[in-house]
């Protein structure tokens, strides 16, 4: 009897060129934005609420500071940072994921991509990414903080600012963190609660990232945003 022949090996030969070509995509079109700042946040949140604002004027004045904003591209805090990008005349990237739910992109990029794989377009944010600033947010945001909180504790990526916004929203979190990870369970280390900082008002999130890129720059070393390779 002939050995049954099946498709998968066919299917993941094709599944690997896919993957590939949405690195290669991306390295190409991101490698010449420059310097970027990734945001973060729910796509949920609606354009009256006080967070959406808060991220539009946030993306506003980082623009302003001389950095390209990008974001994943869908509705909610992403929308908001997107079109603060624009309305200061900079660049608006916006990483697109293909979901059966929620992932509409919103009409204020510049700069678009559409990914199929998370792992790709999370490569995207990191390697880019000269700072991160978290709004407030469900499962996706909460990946996409402890991740990049995780690759810099681990030496597996060069150390950036990583802001979150809006003290109310994160300060249970921390404290949770502190009490049980830190304190009782001795999970972390107290440097790893200094991975990141706790901020409120849009110019004190541009002052970090500000003052990062000038003290890079004044000792002479390359800025962040390349991930190891070892």
């Amino acid at each position: 009897m002939l050995p049954t022949v099946t498709s998968q090996p066919v299917e993941d030969l094709w599944r690997i060129f896919r993957i590939m070509s949405e690195f290669v995509e991306g390295f190409q079109e991101l490698s010449t934005v420059g310097p970027a700042v990734s945001i973060f946040g729910s796509a949920r949140t609606n354009r009256e609420h006080r967070h959406y604002k808060l991220a539009q004027k946030t993306a506003y004045e980082v623009t302003k500071a001389g950095f390209a904003v990008i974001t994943g591209g869908g509705g909610g805090i992403m929308e908001a940072a997107n079109k603060g990008a624009v309305a200061a005349g900079g660049k608006s990237v916006g990483l697109n994921i293909e979901l059966p739910k929620e992932q509409v992109p919103n009409e204020y990029q510049n700069i678009s991509l559409d990914f199929r794989y998370f792992f790709c377009r999370k490569v995207m944010f990191l390697k880019y990414a000269h700072g991160f600033i978290v709004f407030p947010g469900g499962y996706g945001t909460m990946d996409e903080f402890f991740e990049s909180s995780v690759l810099i504790q681990t030496l597996r990526q060069a150390s950036f600012p990583i802001i979150l916004m809006c003290s109310e929203y994160w300060q249970g979190l921390i404290d949770w963190m502190r009490e049980k990870m830190l304190k009782e369970y001795d999970y972390i280390l107290e440097k790893d609660l200094h991975v990141f900082s706790l901020v409120d008002e849009p110019e004190a999130a541009v002052k970090i990232i500000t003052d990062f890129r000038d003290a890079q720059g004044q000792a002479g070393l390359q800025l962040p945003g390349g991930m190891r390779t070892a």
